[in-house]
């Protein structure tokens, strides 16, 4: 579980490929203190550590990760944007994140707003009853507040740390994203479904 406050971006050093799995080495300021099996949030999936050598830790992305998310067109040299799990004891800032990516989002547009810039993404209509005006969304990993939403778009205003501090600033017209959308909505939505068909 996952809050949507990212702790520090990592840098993808390698990436091989056995059968139709992929294999990444990442640098991060966090990857030395990371253990083995641990859970870690990359651009929003949570995937688990399978070894940590220095500042240097590695993780495996199955096809169908591959498949719903963009961590299939990872290059080396590439930002992702990294969070350990929530520790239960403290604050949750963001919003409730399970690091289970619905999906990706096309971004649309950007545009700067002399200190702040917005951005517009455009995802699958299927996901239009999981999203609500000032509800929450999670992109790339980053727990956002969405605005003029529509059937299948919304709007997210970025402040400067956020922008400076994870790889939302690499993010430009046509880049594609991870989106998660808020499971209380999934569970709604659920029920709602049953109850349609009982």
């Amino acid at each position: 579980m996952f809050t949507g406050i990212i702790e520090a971006s990592g840098i993808v050093k390698k990436i091989a490929i056995a059968g139709s799995n992929k294999t990444f080495w990442i640098e991060s300021p966090i990857s030395h203190e990371l253990k083995v099996d641990q859970s870690i949030s990359h651009n929003g999936v949570c995937l688990t550590v399978e070894s940590v050598a220095g500042s240097i830790h590695s993780v495996t992305a199955i096809d169908e990760t591959l498949n719903k998310t963009n961590l299939g067109t990872l290059k080396e040299g590439d930002l992702l944007n990294l969070e350990r799990c929530m520790i239960m004891n403290g604050r949750l800032d963001g919003h409730i994140v399970q690091g289970h990516v619905d999906g990706t989002a096309r971004c649309i547009e950007v545009a700067e707003k002399e200190g702040s810039w917005e951005y517009v993404f455009q995802f699958d209509e299927k996901f239009a009853p999981l999203i609500i005006e000032k509800g929450s969304a999670c992109v790339n990993g980053i727990s956002l507040t969405v605005f003029q939403v529509k059937r299948n778009s919304f709007k997210v205003a970025i402040i400067p740390y956020t922008y400076n501090h994870t790889n939302i600033k690499q993010v430009t017209e046509n880049s594609i994203v991870n989106i998660e959308f808020d499971v209380i909505g999934k569970y709604i939505m659920r029920s709602n479904e049953l109850n349609q068909h009982s």
